[in-house]
C-alpha cells in the first residue's frame, strides 16, 4: 500500500523562491532572491518555518532544524505557475505556452470573442488584476464590455461586475475564449474568470474566480496516483492547474487564509494518498504588485500556523512546503522571478532532520511522492530513503 507515508500533504507557497538560480539571467533577473529580499525590506521574523529550515537555506546557515530541508532547481523553460506545478508532477516544459504581454491580444482574436460572446471588449493589455478594474471599471458598468487583460504568464483573463455581466455568463464567455485560444499561434495556458463587486472607485473582486486550462500534455504523476486507486485531494487552484486531470476531491479556497483553513480541515480526513494544496496569496496579491510588506504579513500568517498544521499530522503523514517559482517583491517590473525554490519536509519522528543536497529537479518532489505509494515516476528521483 505504501512505504513509510499514508498521507502526504504538498503545500505550495506560490512564488516564495529563495534565490541563486544559476540561469536567472537567461529570464532577465540579476541577483533575485524573494524571501530574503522580503525579510531585509521589512525586518520580519519567521521562527516557525526558520526551525523548518528556510533560513538555513536563504542564509546558507546550519543552524538545528526539526525538518529537512533543500532547494528545488527547475530545469523547465519557464517560471510561471503552470510550468512549475507541472515540473513537479513529473512534466518538464521545454516550449513555453504563448504569452502576449508586450502586444496584447491580435486583433482577429478580439474580434472572434466579441463576435462570439456579443459583447465588445476593452483593456487588451498587460495589467494587475486590481489595476485595470479601477482604470476601466466605470467603463465597463457604463457600456457592458468585458474587460480583457493579460500578463507575464500565459492567460487571459477577462473581468466583469457580477451585476452587469452575471457570473453564468461570464463563465460562457471564458469558455468561449478558452475555445478560441486552442489555436496554435494563440494557445494560451490558462483562461481566467474575474468577476469583482462594488462602486466605481470601491471594486473589489471576489472568491467567484475561475480558470479554464489545457489538460497537462501528457500523464502527471497525479494521473498515476489516481489511477492506482489513491486519494488526490486538491486545495486552492490545484484542480485548475491540472484541468482536473489526476484529481479525485477539489476544494476551492478564496485566500490564504481560507488555505489554511481547509488545510487543517483536511487533517481531519481519513485517506491514502496526496492532499495537493496551493497558497496563492503571496503572488497574486503581493507579488506582482511588488509590495513587500504584504508579502511579508503572507509569510507571517503561515508562519503563525505551521506550527498548528504540524501537531495535527498523524505519525504516518509526511509534510512538504515548496514553491513553484519566484516573485521578488523588491525586484523591477511585475514578472515573476527565475529562483530555486525551498523545500521543508516534516514528519514527527524524524530522527536527525538536515540539509540535503539540491533536487535536480522540481520532478523529485513527485518522484518521491509515487516511491511512497509504491509507484514509479517519469521523471525525477525520489529522495524517500534518506528521510529517517
Amino acid at each position: 500500500m505504501y512505504k513509510k507515508y499514508k498521507r502526504v500533504f504538498l503545500v505550495v507557497l506560490d512564488s516564495v523562491g529563495v534565490g541563486n538560480a544559476k540561469d536567472e539571467a537567461d529570464f532577465g533577473d540579476i541577483n533575485v532572491n524573494t524571501v530574503k529580499h522580503t525579510i531585509e525590506a521589512t525586518g520580519g521574523k519567521l521562527p516557525n518555518l526558520s526551525k523548518m529550515g528556510l533560513l538555513n537555506l536563504v542564509y546558507d546557515k546550519n543552524e538545528e532544524t526539526n525538518s529537512y530541508y533543500t532547494r528545488g532547481r527547475c530545469i523547465s523553460n519557464g517560471k510561471d505557475t503552470l510550468t512549475g506545478h507541472l515540473e513537479m508532477m513529473g512534466i518538464k516544459t521545454s516550449k513555453p505556452l504563448k504569452t502576449f504581454t508586450e502586444t496584447g491580444f491580435p486583433k482577429e482574436l478580439i474580434n472572434e470573442l466579441e463576435r462570439k460572446s456579443g459583447r465588445k471588449v476593452i483593456g487588451n493589455i498587460s495589467a494587475s488584476g486590481t489595476e485595470i478594474i479601477e482604470r476601466l471599471g466605470e467603463e465597463h458598468m457604463r457600456t457592458g464590455a468585458i474587460i480583457v487583460y493579460t500578463s507575464a504568464d500565459s492567460v487571459l483573463q477577462i473581468a466583469a461586475h457580477e451585476e452587469v455581466v452575471p457570473l453564468e455568463e461570464l463563465y460562457k464567455i471564458c469558455k468561449i475564449a478558452r475555445e478560441i485560444t486552442l489555436k496554435e499561434e494563440w494557445k494560451v495556458g490558462r483562461i481566467i474568470a474575474r468577476p469583482f463587486i462594488g462602486e466605481v472607485g470601491h471594486f473589489e473582486r471576489t472568491s467567484n474566480r475561475h480558470d479554464y486550462a489545457l489538460d497537462p500534455p501528457e500523464e502527471t504523476d497525479l494521473d498515476i496516483l489516481k489511477d492506482n486507486n489513491y486519494d488526490v485531494i486538491s486545495l486552492g487552484k490545484i484542480s485548475d492547474i491540472f484541468n482536473n486531470c489526476g484529481i479525485t476531491k477539489s476544494t476551492k479556497t478564496k485566500d490564504n487564509t481560507d488555505g489554511i483553513a481547509k488545510i487543517k480541515d483536511t487533517l481531519e480526513e481519513n485517506f491514502t494518498g496526496l492532499c495537493f494544496a496551493n497558497l496563492n496569496d503571496f503572488d497574486s496579491k503581493y507579488g506582482h504588485r511588488r509590495n513587500p510588506d504584504g508579502y511579508m504579513k503572507a509569510l507571517i500568517e503561515v508562519d503563525d500556523n505551521i506550527e498548528s498544521i504540524k501537531s495535527k499530522l498523524h505519525d504516518d503523514d509526511l509534510l512538504i512546503l515548496t514553491a513553484d517559482h519566484g516573485n521578488d517583491p523588491t525586484y523591477t517590473g511585475t514578472d515573476h522571478t527565475r529562483e530555486m525554490t525551498p523545500v521543508l519536509i516534516y514528519n514527527k519522528n524524524f530522527k536527525e532532520p538536515k540539509r540535503l543536497a539540491d533536487l535536480e529537479t522540481f520532478a523529485d518532489i513527485g518522484a518521491t511522492i509515487l516511491d511512497n505509494f509504491n509507484l514509479k515516476a517519469k521523471m525525477g528521483t525520489s529522495f524517500l530513503e534518506t528521510l529517517k
